[in-house]
């Protein structure tokens, strides 16, 4: 990848329908919407990345919302 490839992307209604769709697959067991908003900020400054930043991370925008809950989902 080179410099021209990098876009940013910055939408709060798509990171917000990424980590709902995130957690609906997941399933209950805990407080998914108390722990969704204590991850947004993290999950906003991820999705404010380029995407080039983004594969720096080993990461793609559909992968944030399971980086940011992998230690309580695994």
């Amino acid at each position: 990848m080179n410099g021209d490839d990098c876009e940013i992307h910055v939408s709060s209604s798509r990171m917000l329908r990424r980590m709902d769709l995130f957690l609906a697959a997941q399933g209950m067991g805990f407080n998914a919407g108390t722990e969704r908003r204590r991850r947004l900020h993290d999950a906003f400054a991820l999705d404010a990345l380029s995407d080039c930043q983004l594969a720096y991370l080993g990461l793609t925008r559909d992968q944030i919302p399971a980086y940011v809950f992998a230690d309580l989902l695994g």
